[in-house]
């Protein structure tokens, strides 16, 4: 059921499988859920009007009882630096959440988000502080791609889902959401060129590797151990450390892709040589990849961005020890590029 207050049903949201049984019920031929399916994720229209080859009896008919989830584009930020760009976009609600695209060698990844607002209260992230609302359906997550594309005249070939929400605590709508930008139908893209990222639910970790999804699994670790992650991460008091690098060594086994770690470094938090010695020890032998991010400067947070000293020591000691380790390059610095922030923003300046 949509979140908005229309108690129309998303066709956006629909699987192909669904839209076909909704289409019977209307008593039209089954090709009409074909040719409506692809206006909806190829396309990517906003109204039933766009949809050209339907008669305009049809259209009017699939408008009162659909509606279509959509992302308005609300503010629009460029980074003068490298091109990245951030978008706020309003939904059919009037709730807000971000997305970002970057451009890289291989071509344009966004960066979506999946819930309005997170649950999960991570001590270094924008995200949380104005509060959750609601979970995002599949075809309001798919919805951040085709405004992107659609105002940039670009086409989007990787997708990364780490902005605004935890992934898998919208479990459903998540997987519903890869299964269709992968179909030809719709936006074709390769599940290999898909990357989830997730604080640590071990529980949908495991329902994850069941999916037989050869997407990339990403883990936001930031810490060695649990006395370090509790204090910024409350989501460890249910799932600790050692229990998320035991799940990803059983996702790699089953699945046989590499798993990525987050570790952002907070100066004097979790970016000591110790911590980056315990680290190594504990991922010793797992063919894994960690991603070092010097930490975001979010005003209510009062984290303090590693030295550049320390940021390079921690990634060298982990190499020595036989860790592949990158350090991540700052992308979009001059807009403020991590998500939640301008979600943050706006709804301070409406209350207000």
């Amino acid at each position: 059921m949509p979140f908005w207050k229309t108690e129309m049903t998303d066709i956006k949201s629909l699987t192909i499988e669904e839209l076909k049984n909704e289409i019977k019920a209307l008593s039209l031929p089954s090709f009409r859920a074909d040719q409506i399916y692809k206006w909806l994720h190829k396309e990517g229209v906003t109204s039933f009007d766009e949809m050209t080859d339907l008669s305009k009896a049809l259209r009017t008919q699939l408008s009162e009882k659909f509606d279509i989830s959509k992302c308005l584009i609300e503010e629009k930020y460029v980074s003068i630096i490298d091109g990245t760009v951030k978008y706020l976009y309003k939904l059919n609600d009037g709730e807000y959440i971000e997305s970002v695209i970057m451009k890289y060698k291989y071509g344009y990844t966004i960066c979506v988000s999946t819930q309005v607002g997170c649950k999960m209260g991570c001590k270094f992230c924008a995200s949380t502080l104005a509060g959750f609302k609601r979970n995002l359906l599949s075809g309001e997550i798919e919805s951040q791609l085709h405004s992107a594309q659609r105002d940039l005249g670009i086409r989007i070939s990787h997708i990364v889902l780490m902005g605004i929400g935890e992934p898998l605590d919208n479990y459903d709508n998540v997987i519903r959401f890869i299964r269709t930008v992968n179909n030809e139908n719709a936006l074709n893209i390769s599940m290999r060129d898909i990357t989830l990222s997730t604080c640590g639910l071990v529980d949908k970790i495991y329902d994850l590797m069941k999916e037989e999804l050869p997407i990339t699994l990403t883990i936001s670790l930031h810490a060695p151990n649990d006395e370090i992650r509790n204090r910024t991460m409350p989501i460890n008091k249910k799932f600790g450390v050692d229990e998320i690098i035991k799940a990803c060594k059983d996702y790699y086994s089953k699945t046989s892709r590499r798993v990525s770690f987050e570790y952002t470094l907070i100066k004097d938090v979790n970016d000591t040589e110790q911590c980056a010695l315990e680290l190594a020890k504990k991922l010793k032998g797992f063919n894994c990849h960690i991603n070092l991010i010097p930490v975001n400067d979010v005003e209510e947070r009062g984290n303090v961005r590693s030295s550049e000293k320390a940021i390079n020591n921690f990634c060298e000691i982990l190499k020595s020890k036989g860790i592949n380790a990158t350090i991540r390059r700052t992308l979009g610095k001059d807009i403020n590029a991590s998500c939640g922030q301008l979600r943050r923003k706006k709804q301070g300046s409406e209350i207000f």
